[in-house]
C-alpha cells in the first residue's frame, strides 16, 4: 500500500486531496500548522502531525520515519496581494519551506513523484489566456516564490532524478475554505461578510476578472495525478474556464447567501486586473475526471455549507513588514 505525505492537510484544498488520496488506497500522513486551516477538516483515517515545512529539522524527522512513495506539497500562505507587505514571511514559508520538502524528498530515495501546487501568479499580467507555453513573469512576491519552486524541482529532476508534478490552479473556492481570513479568497471574504450583516468589499471598479473554480474540479485531479506516468514531469493550469467580472461575482454570491447586494468600493490597489488561463492540457490528460461544476452551482454548495458552520472573528495577519501603500481595509 503506497504511503503520501499530504502538506496543508487542514487547508481546505488539502483536506479534499487527503481525502481523494485515501480513496485511493493510500496511507497518509497529513502535515500543517494550523495557521490557516483547522484540524477538523482532516480525514480521521490520515495521521495527524502538526508542524511547519519551515521546521528543518521537523521535516528530516517525518521522512526518517516514513517512506513515503508520494508528496503531494500543497502547504503555502495564498495572500497573493498581502505578500508584496511579507516579504520575508512570504519566501520563508512558500519558498525555503519547499525546500525543506524538496531536499527530504530526494535524500529519502523513495519518492516515486512530488506533486505541487503552483499558481497563475507565476504569469504575471497581460498573459491571458495563460498557457502553460507562455514565459512566467510573475510580479508579485508570492508568484515568484511559487515560480522558483518550479524551477527547483526542475532542477531537481535533472539532477537527481525527482520526478514532479506542477498545478498551477487560481481562484479555488468550496466547502471548508477558511472564511475569516480577510486578505485571500475573494468569495470565503464575501460570504463573511454577508453573515457579518457588512456590504462586500470591492477593489477598484470591479470590473477585473478572475475565473473561479470549484474545489471538486481540482482536488480529485491532483490525488489521481501520481497514478498517470503521462503526467510526470509535467506543468498544468487547473480550473475552471470562464471569468467573471468581480462585480458579477459579489451579485451571484448575495444571490447563493439570499442577501440583499451591497457594495462598498474601496481604492484599487496594485493587482493584475484580468487573469484566466487555458486548459487544453490537462483536459487532454485528466478529462474524465473534469465535473465543469458551474459557478451558480458550485456558489450554491457553498453557501449551503457556510450557513451550517459555527461564526470565525474574521482574523488579521499581526506581522505586517512593510506598511508602505498597504491598503487601509488590511491595517
Amino acid at each position: 500500500m503506497p504511503t503520501s505525505l499530504v502538506t496543508g492537510a487542514a487547508g481546505f484544498i488539502g483536506s479534499h486531496v487527503v481525502d481523494n488520496v485515501l480513496m485511493m488506497g493510500h496511507d497518509v500522513v497529513a502535515l500543517d500548522d494550523l495557521s490557516g486551516g483547522f484540524e477538523e477538516n482532516i480525514n480521521p483515517k490520515a495521521e495527524f502531525i502538526k508542524g511547519s515545512i519551515e521546521d528543518y529539522e521537523l521535516a528530516q524527522g517525518i521522512f526518517g520515519r516514513y517512506r513515503f512513495d508520494y508528496v503531494y506539497h500543497l502547504a503555502a500562505y495564498a495572500a497573493e496581494g498581502l505578500s508584496h507587505f511579507i516579504k520575508r514571511f512570504n519566501y520563508t514559508n512558500n519558498l525555503l519551506g519547499s525546500i525543506n520538502l524538496i531536499n527530504a524528498s530526494v535524500n529519502s530515495g523513495t519518492v516515486k513523484t512530488f506533486v505541487f501546487t503552483s499558481s497563475i501568479a507565476v504569469y504575471g499580467r497581460n498573459q491571458i489566456p495563460m498557457t502553460e507555453e507562455l514565459t512566467p513573469k510573475p510580479e508579485d512576491p508570492y508568484g515568484i516564490a511559487k515560480y522558483a519552486v518550479e524551477l527547483d524541482l526542475k532542477e531537481s529532476h535533472e539532477m537527481f532524478g525527482l520526478n514532479y508534478i506542477i498545478f498551477r490552479p487560481h481562484n479555488v473556492y468550496g466547502e471548508r475554505q477558511n472564511i475569516s481570513d480577510k486578505y485571500r479568497n475573494v468569495i470565503g471574504i464575501f460570504m463573511n461578510q454577508i453573515l457579518q450583516k457588512q456590504p462586500m468589499t470591492i477593489f477598484g471598479n470591479g470590473e477585473q476578472t478572475r475565473a473561479f473554480t470549484y474545489i471538486g474540479d481540482v482536488a480529485p485531479i491532483i490525488a489521481a495525478s501520481v497514478e498517470r506516468n503521462a503526467a510526470y514531469n509535467q506543468v498544468y493550469n487547473i480550473g475552471a474556464d470562464t471569468p467573471y467580472s468581480i462585480n458579477h461575482l459579489s451579485r451571484e454570491v448575495a444571490r447563493a447567501m439570499k442577501a440583499e447586494v451591497r457594495i462598498k468600493y474601496l481604492d484599487a490597489r496594485n493587482e493584475v486586473v484580468h487573469a484566466y488561463s487555458a486548459h487544453t492540457k490537462v483536459s487532454s490528460h485528466f478529462g474524465d475526471l473534469i465535473k465543469n461544476v458551474t459557478l451558480e452551482d458550485g456558489l450554491n454548495r457553498m453557501a449551503s455549507w457556510v450557513k451550517s458552520q459555527v461564526s470565525r472573528k474574521t482574523t488579521a495577519f499581526n506581522n505586517i513588514e512593510v506598511t508602505k501603500n498597504l491598503p487601509e481595509s488590511w491595517r
